[in-house]
């Protein structure tokens, strides 16, 4: 089942629930299958590793976590608050994400 997501990669998006609500971030990555998101310094999560080529010294490494889409919201390009996601056509005739609160375009 594949499913039309809100949130795409490069969007800027608000967290508006769990324990890193209120913070604001780029998608890196959109998990499809798992309904998720990779946001960039958000839901930061401690790892250990063990020592590799990449890391000789091996230890512990900061990193972002799968967040769910559901939590996550697009800012409005105008006025930078969150937004719900609608979809119009633009005058090339290709349907395209806008901002429901000022109907501008969502790049």
């Amino acid at each position: 089942m594949s499913t039309k997501l809100h949130i795409k990669k490069g969007d800027t998006v608000y967290v508006n629930a769990g324990d890193n609500k209120g913070q604001q971030g780029k998608v890196l990555e959109v998990l499809v299958e798992k309904q998720r998101a990779i946001v960039e310094g958000v839901n930061m999560v401690s790892k250990h590793t063990k020592p590799n080529a990449a890391n000789p010294q091996g230890g512990i490494v900061k990193q972002e976590a799968p967040i769910h889409i559901s939590n996550l919201q697009p800012l409005d390009p105008k006025t930078g608050k969150p937004t719900r996601v609608g979809r119009k056509k633009n005058d090339k005739g290709k349907l395209v994400r806008v901002a429901v609160k000022s109907g501008e375009e969502i790049k």
